[in-house]
């Protein structure tokens, strides 16, 4: 399966990132990609909670969703839609990823269970748990010719436990789409990321936000594409952009057999 990952700079502005990402998406389409995934806050980014929920619909009424759905079906592509700013009550929402079947059916949904509550320094700190509600369940969402699909989003990365569940649980892709900050874009971006693939015997797709927006918020981008072994075999730079890579079975089993740590748990005790 040839696979793709979107990188693009999201507005403030639903219908303007709308517009950037699907003609990025027909691009991918175009060059043959079968899985079309985009970041995470793929809809909009806002500084304010308040600007959020009053552009945000429902899992009925957000317009992106019913967009993305007719897209996919057009096309013929599965399609990832990293996360949407999806309203669950009057004043929360969840930063849900959707899954597009090339019929435009909606396979499943993943809300980010881990919320990015950080301070980087004086001036960069974030709290995402005062707008959004963490997600309590983790997916695992089939796809075609035996590929399985692990969801998560972004600060997801940094709790491996994860990662293995949704590999025991019979994944073996897993999608981390993301708004990474700069600071620690540089500092940890590949690394957690190739080693959430070492460490699985997954593919990782991890399609990223770049450059600058609304309040002065800046995101990392180089987004990544990486194989089993650990090996990234696309990757972008700081722009908007698109990569592509080949996912196949065979080197999903290839890295497995090699080392089937996924198969050696053992129980310990904490001493001390």
């Amino acid at each position: 399966m040839k696979t793709a990952c979107i990188q693009t700079t999201a507005t403030a502005d639903i219908d303007e990132n709308l517009s950037n990402v699907t003609r990025a998406i027909r691009e991918a389409a175009k060059n043959g990609a079968r899985l079309i995934s985009t970041p995470e806050n793929t809809d909009y980014i806002r500084r304010y909670a308040k600007d959020k929920l009053e552009i945000s619909g429902d899992a009925q009424t957000h317009k992106p969703i019913a967009h993305y759905a007719a897209l996919a079906k057009e096309l013929g592509v599965w399609l990832l839609i990293g996360s949407l700013g999806v309203k669950i009550s009057e004043d929360r929402l969840a930063n849900r990823q959707h899954l597009f079947a090339p019929d435009g059916r909606l396979v499943d949904t993943y809300d980010k269970i881990h919320m990015f509550d950080v301070t980087l320094s004086r001036a960069e700190f974030y709290k995402e748990s005062s707008d959004y509600k963490p997600g309590e369940r983790a997916v695992v969402a089939p796809l075609e010719g035996g590929l399985t699909l692990g969801m998560s989003i972004c600060y997801d990365v940094r709790f491996a436990y994860l990662y293995r569940a949704l590999a025991q649980a019979g994944a073996n892709i897993l999608s981390v789409p993301a708004a990474f900050t700069v600071p620690t874009g540089q500092a940890h971006w590949e690394t957690l990321l190739r080693a959430r693939a070492i460490e699985t015997g997954c593919y990782v797709i991890a399609p990223a936000q770049c450059g600058e927006h609304e309040g002065g918020r800046k995101t990392y981008g180089y987004s990544m594409i990486i194989s089993p072994w650990g090996e990234v075999l696309a990757q972008a730079g700081s722009e908007q952009s698109i990569i592509y890579a080949d996912i196949t079975l065979d080197e999903i089993e290839k890295a497995r057999h090699s080392i089937p740590a996924l198969t050696h748990d053992r129980e310990f005790k904490i001493e001390g």
